[in-house]
């Protein structure tokens, strides 16, 4: 089974930054794309930011410019740098990572526990 740790939340005030990292376990055969998920208070989980293994990346439009994510495949690891953050900002994000954990296996898709980001205004 594959784990996904994440690490990087906190509380922040509005305009600072946080860096957001998950990291899969090393049992994993192949590596898909990853991503990032969030959701706010009251509301559905929906995307923020994906990357293929290409490195093609996509974001949603309410953080383009202010968010980047990139990822080591060496250390099967995503990361979400996120700037001058807003209130509208606050969440649970959650690490999405497609990956299959042989080569006799189709790929799935694997969460993390989530991490709280908290933007004070």
């Amino acid at each position: 089974q594959v784990q996904l740790v994440e690490s990087g939340g906190g509380l922040v005030q509005a305009g600072g930054s946080l860096r957001l990292s998950c990291a899969a376990s090393q049992s994993i055969f192949s590596i898909n794309a990853m991503g990032w998920y969030r959701q706010g208070p009251g509301k559905e989980r929906e995307p923020v930011a994906t990357i293929t293994s290409g490195g093609s990346t996509n974001y949603a439009d309410s953080v383009k410019g202010r968010f980047t994510i990139s990822r080591d495949n060496a250390k099967n690891t995503v990361y979400l740098q996120m700037n001058n953050l807003k209130p509208e900002d606050t969440a649970v994000y959650y690490c999405n990572v497609n990956a299959r954990l042989s080569p006799f296996r189709g790929y799935q898709n694997y969460w993390g526990q989530g991490t709280q980001v908290t933007v004070s205004s």
